[in-house]
């Protein structure tokens, strides 16, 4: 639900002048069409000259999806699933959003919990099944 409400306050920003987008030929279904028509969609979002994003959160996204990022600074996003090209664009900038809210939701803090007895005991049991079945080996050689 958080990160639901996060990719639409993105939505608002609307990122659709920064984007860059390429055609080309896409591989799997489409008949006779797959040889001749551009349906693979390319998105380019080119990170640090983005001027809806702060700092700060070039900064998450540069982290959190760098093997996205390309050398040049690009996030990368291929869509290719749909045999429409307008089909693929929608996906590739959903997929976009997404992406970005992963990269700007934060991680939830660790609450450090203790074993339970029953689980130690669990633990200390197969320790000992353990340590019998190598001994029981000892005596057989």
């Amino acid at each position: 639900m958080m990160n639901t409400m996060l990719i639409d306050n993105l939505k608002e920003r609307d990122f659709t002048a920064e984007f860059h987008f390429a055609a080309s030929r896409s591989g799997g279904p489409g008949g006779q069409n797959v040889n001749k028509v551009n349906t693979k969609v390319e998105l380019r979002f080119i990170v640090s000259d983005s001027i809806l994003l702060s700092d700060q959160e070039k900064q998450l996204i540069r982290e959190k999806l760098a093997n996205k990022i390309n050398l040049e600074g690009e996030l990368i996003i291929v869509s290719q699933t749909e045999r429409s090209q307008l089909k693929n664009k929608v996906q590739a900038i959903e997929r976009f959003y997404q992406l970005i809210a992963f990269a700007l939701t934060p991680r939830k803090k660790r609450k450090p919990t203790r074993p339970t007895r029953a689980s130690k005991e669990r633990r200390l049991d197969s320790k000992r099944k353990q340590a019998e079945k190598k001994s029981n080996r000892r005596f057989l050689n």
